[in-house]
């Protein structure tokens, strides 16, 4: 089994909104896959998905953004899981919008529901796949940033990004993360050629 955490906020006030592309992420790969059956568990609401012969585990922290090692840590522990079987998956505003970057470990980057994640489970070699969701424009705080919507424009280049971030998840699951942070991850462009 693998498992998929999307990070986010619990309830309709942060529905849509720039921190919880994750969430969306988990949503987008529960209704791909037909599983309108969830449960809370593990101060979490879980979902069961079968990729052939993959099964999928989709997470979605009920704990607030800041508090998700504590439902990780605890399925981490219940299922005795390897880094290597889990995918996080959260937004980063050092990416531009539409951005995707998937890595096998290192820094949360400034992502408190990461960084508490990578503490909790006491390693920071944990799979990640990191939505780009623009930096704050002017002299916007970065926390009300991330908990505001997206623009209107902004909705087509969002619900695209979603779409991409599933099939990069279903790819590391059928073929593993080197595969899936060589699809997934930009090349270096050669500009001066």
């Amino acid at each position: 089994m693998k498992v998929v955490v999307g990070l986010g906020n619990p309830g309709p006030r942060y529905r849509q909104t720039r921190h919880n592309v994750g969430f969306a992420v988990v949503e987008e790969l529960a209704n791909r896959y037909s599983s309108g059956n969830s449960r809370v568990d593990f101060d979490a609401t879980l979902a069961e998905v079968a990729i052939g012969e993959i099964r999928l585990l989709l997470v979605q922290p009920q704990t607030f953004m800041n508090h998700s090692g504590r439902s990780v840590s605890a399925l981490q522990r219940f299922y005795k899981l390897t880094t290597e079987s889990l995918m996080i998956v959260c937004d980063d505003i050092n990416l531009p919008l539409g951005r995707l970057r998937m890595r096998s470990g290192g820094s949360a980057g400034g992502q408190k529901g990461l960084a508490d994640i990578l503490q909790l489970l006491g390693n920071d070699e944990v799979p990640r796949l990191r939505l780009g969701i623009g930096q704050p424009p002017g002299r916007i705080d970065a926390s009300r940033f991330v908990l505001g919507r997206f623009l209107d424009e902004e909705q087509e280049t969002v619900e695209r990004t979603v779409l991409d971030a599933a099939d990069a998840v279903e790819l590391w699951a059928r073929s593993g993360i080197d595969q899936a942070m060589n699809r997934v991850n930009p090349r270096p462009s050669n500009e001066g050629e």
